[in-house]
């Protein structure tokens, strides 16, 4: 079976990541860290290229498009890191007013009790009384817990968009570790000539190109079991991903200035998120003993 994006998913691909380059480049980036909080204005950008509303009907005003595109437009989203309570504002989109537009921004009470971005937020599904700050690893994700939350079911549609999230992380950090590999000099030639950092790029894209295809397959038959597959795969990619691409720079890679421990960070934060792993594989297993 060949597996390829149509000409219309590339060109949203492509506007979605022109987009982001415009409006939240590595200056942007570096910004936010520096000054955390949530930016209304390239919210309400987002929102009126349709990022929130990709998957609401055109008779209800939305862009009319499927799981698949959501997910090709939330891997460009985690490509650059982008900060915000995008999951659960995209799947509050047709179901809160003023959601679609980029004006309201939703945040959820996962099954363990984590709300990401609670005092941005405009709306709060489920019960966030009493919840306490926490002291997040990643500075791009304020988080809270709700002490004693009890807990839910699990949207699969979050955790295959999570999966997204993750692959475009696993993405960006075997790009950036390639990008170093060819340009930093040790012994008269760059790095990436030695055979164990060849060896670390070479796993890097192996598991990200395995999770995007798992992840892509997911997104178009939206089966639960595939889609807890596609989120096991894509976690590994990010969070190896991202520890190896930090490998590859040494130890620069954990200063402050350096992009690469924000993609470690968030990886961390997202693997956590919409039941974690643990969810996709209890309910891989259940399956295979069934």
């Amino acid at each position: 079976m060949r597996f390829q994006l149509s000409a219309d998913q590339r060109a949203l691909q492509v506007a979605v990541r022109e987009l982001l380059a415009r409006r939240f480049d590595g200056e942007a980036l570096r910004a936010a860290v520096d000054q955390p909080g949530l930016d209304r204005a390239l919210w309400r950008e987002l929102g009126a290229a349709g990022f929130f509303a990709l998957q609401v009907p055109e008779a209800d005003g939305g862009v009319g498009l499927g799981l698949p595109e959501a997910v090709l437009v939330f891997e460009e989203a985690g490509r650059v890191l982008l900060p915000g309570p995008l999951v659960a504002t995209h799947l509050a989109a047709g179901k809160v007013d003023g959601v679609a537009e980029g004006e309201v921004v939703v945040a959820d009470v996962d099954r363990d009790g984590l709300v990401e971005w609670l005092e941005e937020a405009d709306v709060v599904r489920g019960d966030a009384a009493g919840a306490v700050p926490l002291r997040s690893v990643d500075p791009l994700t304020p988080l809270h817990r709700v002490p004693g939350a009890r807990a839910c079911a699990v949207d699969p549609v979050a955790v295959l968009l999570t999966a997204a999230e993750q692959l475009g992380t696993a993405t960006r950090a075997c790009e950036l570790a390639v990008q170093h590999a060819r340009t930093r000099e040790q012994f008269g030639q760059p790095i990436g000539a030695f055979q164990a950092v060849k060896h670390l790029c070479a796993r890097m894209l192996v598991r990200t190109e395995t999770a995007r295809a798992a992840v892509y397959a997911a997104a178009v038959t939206a089966d639960p079991l595939d889609i807890a597959a596609a989120r096991l795969l894509a976690d590994e990619a990010a969070e190896r991903g991202a520890r190896d691409c930090l490998q590859v720079h040494g130890g620069m890679g954990f200063t402050w200035e350096c992009e690469v421990q924000l993609h470690v960070k968030r990886a961390w934060v997202r693997a956590r998120r919409a039941g974690g792993g643990a969810e996709s594989e209890e309910s891989l297993a259940v399956d295979l003993l069934a």
